[in-house]
């Protein structure tokens, strides 16, 4: 039996903020249960719903020490098995009683130091020895250094192999060496360049990368690309350098929650055959819902983001009074930097029969706009994979997309001439470029109706699954615990 553990801050259905968790959520339970043992840790925020804090079980705990800062701290260990996967949290109510899993960055940094260190030191406690450990960004940045540094002077820990897999390189978890060496307790040496330092600070990504066994990121081309001085967010060259021992795996959805056909979330439920007569449903109901003009024609483009720059905004903002003409409406669902919030309120307000703003985050809703919407635009910076093209597709939904990291992997572009392609895409991140594709993509729509059906075609018979991406991680853990497949 080959033993795995998961590392992160948050998973589905605990808690989530992002994509992380719900790559943390759906890829253990895809493994065999014969072949491997998948086990999940995470902090026991308060913050977790009661209806499953009221099943954790107490396992055991113990106090734990990791430098100057970090004295005598309670860790608690509780578990909890779902869908056949263990669960374990890790419980100390000074560092995760909270509101949502990050907040104040020098708090957050504490915290998860506190919780690598405890993550390590719990598996003697609990009789679970992992053949490895797969950590999630810069949060577990520091397992790997803590593992290959102090931990080995406990033969428990000889051999055991880590992996840490890039969600956002643009989350780091940096703060100056001093509070760093008093927090984790680690000794100067490893505040040098080629090891945690960065401009003279610290850096807990950093340090998993230069530490951990292999990376991974979650699309080929985000793995390329953040090689580059313009993706690398300043660790391009420590990434050039590992680019052996690293990989891209797109992330895959899971296909029972995104399922039109069974989906409960959404008003008309329907298939790949026969979403030319039913899908409209969910258009004319979600209009309705959000007080646009009920018109089945309109062409409905849906967002559903993170409202941060890396997400193209300024560029919808750039064009949005072009973007939005007579027939056109704009459902936007998302919090985020407050300028985009009130200039989607501020769309809103001014175009009240086209742009509905919805600055919350509602599965509900969410799901909704899947099934409602023609075409959904993620016009990205840089995109490290994207799962919202990913369920469009689920949902006979077009992307409409910047050729960046994931989007450029997942969406194929339309080809007229050839009648290929499941989605549009446009090149350089500039709104002129954007507001092109959307106009072609509306073109293919109201005059070419029979080739946009195929297109929509295409993209729901694509496996997005995370079949294909277990396979692969599978492949890797094979080759790093040396079995030949």
């Amino acid at each position: 039996m080959k033993r795995i553990l998961f590392a992160a801050s948050e998973c589905v259905p605990f808690i989530k903020t992002g994509g992380l968790a719900d790559v943390c959520g759906a890829l253990p339970k895809e493994f065999s249960k014969e072949e491997w043992d998948v086990r999940v840790v995470i902090p026991n925020y308060s913050c977790i719903p009661e209806k499953f804090r009221n099943q954790f079980q107490y396992v055991t705990h113990f106090y734990m020490c990791a430098g100057n800062y970090i004295q005598n701290k309670y860790v608690g260990i509780l578990k909890y098995e779902l869908d056949g996967v263990t669960y374990y949290f890790i419980d100390n109510q000074e560092y995760f009683t909270c509101d949502t899993p990050y907040g104040d960055i020098r708090y957050d940094i504490e915290k998860f130091v506190f919780f690598d260190k405890a993550v390590l030191s719990m598996l003697k406690q609990i009789d679970f020895r992992p053949d490895l450990i797969h950590c999630h960004d810069w949060e577990t940045g520091l397992i790997p250094v803590y593992l290959k540094n102090e931990f080995q002077a406990d033969s428990f820990y000889w051999g055991m192999k880590s992996i840490i897999t890039i969600h956002n390189l643009k989350f780091q978890g940096v703060w100056d060496v001093k509070t760093m060496k008093g927090l984790t307790g680690f000794s100067a040496d490893l505040f040098a360049p080629d090891k945690l330092e960065f401009h003279k600070d610290a850096n807990m990504l950093k340090g998993g990368l230069v530490y951990a066994d292999y990376i991974t990121t979650v699309s080929d081309s985000y793995a390329q690309e953040i090689q580059t001085d313009y993706y690398g967010e300043g660790l391009d060259g420590l990434l050039a350098a590992r680019h052996f021992d690293m990989q891209g795996i797109v992330n895959g959805i899971d296909y029972k929650t995104y399922d039109p056909e069974t989906d409960p979330k959404i008003y008309t439920n329907y298939n790949a055959s026969n979403f030319r007569k039913k899908k409209v449903n969910n258009k004319l109901k979600l209009q309705e819902e959000l007080d646009l003009t009920v018109d089945k024609k309109k062409f409905m483009i849906g967002l559903i983001s993170r409202l941060t720059d890396q997400k193209g905004l300024d560029l919808i903002n750039y064009v949005i009074d072009r973007l939005v003409d007579d027939f056109t409406q704009i459902v936007v669902i998302g919090t985020g930097d407050p300028q985009y919030e009130n200039m989607f309120r501020h769309y809103a307000w001014k175009y009240g029969d086209r742009v509905s703003a919805n600055i919350c985050y509602s599965d509900d809703l969410a799901h909704k706009l899947y099934a409602a919407a023609d075409a959904f635009l993620m016009p990205s910076r840089f995109e490290p994979c994207g799962l919202t093209q990913l369920i469009s597709f689920r949902y006979g939904t077009v992307p409409i997309v910047r050729e960046t990291g994931g989007l450029k992997d997942t969406v194929r572009p339309y080809n007229e001439y050839e009648n290929t392609g499941d989605g549009f895409s446009f090149a350089n991140y500039n709104g002129e470029e954007m507001l092109g594709v959307v106009n072609y993509a509306k073109h293919i729509y109201f005059d070419k109706k029979k080739q946009w059906n195929q297109i929509v075609e295409r993209g729901m018979a694509n496996d997005y699954s995370w079949k294909s991406s277990k396979g692969k991680y599978e492949g890797l853990y094979n080759y790093l615990l040396g079995y030949t497949v």
